[in-house]
């Protein structure tokens, strides 16, 4: 969540919503991360372009899905997974018998998927210290060089 004000009452509003991250405009490495993330967004959707000659809003959805379900090297895991605590279903499993789709059952499904969120802290904390050994790694290289 971002915080566009300097108002406390932000921050108390929002733990009625069990928020836990919270984002201040003048935050630098909030504001490069999402430089670095709209400058691969741009540069997937010129691919695109590149290939196909199409618009590029038609392209969105497709780089977005992408982006959100790779893995990170950093965190070694896919934003998709670090919000929802399960794999992502691309569109075109749905035709093909996998074991995934085959054993399918929509009345456990809604309680794994409940257990699942259930582990969504546990595995956001695991991929936060994964980030912070990389980012300590990166400037161990960048202190040497």
């Amino acid at each position: 969540m971002t915080d566009n004000s300097k108002d406390e009452g932000y921050k108390t509003g929002a733990q009625g919503y069990k928020m836990q991250r919270f984002t201040s405009v003048s935050h630098p490495q909030a504001n490069d991360q999402v430089v670095v993330t709209n400058r691969i967004l741009v540069q997937e959707i010129k691919k695109k372009l590149d290939r196909t000659g199409g618009n590029w809003v038609e392209e969105l959805t497709s780089v977005l899905w992408s982006y959100r379900t790779t893995l990170r090297g950093s965190t070694r895991e896919n934003p998709f997974f670090l919000v929802y605590g399960t794999e992502a279903l691309i569109p075109v499993e749905l035709g093909i018998p996998s074991h995934r789709i085959m054993h399918f059952n929509e009345g456990s499904n809604s309680q794994l998927l409940k257990e699942h969120l259930d582990l969504v802290d546990e595995l956001q904390e695991m991929a936060f210290i994964r980030m912070q050994r990389h980012i300590n790694m990166m400037i161990k290289a960048h202190n040497r060089e």
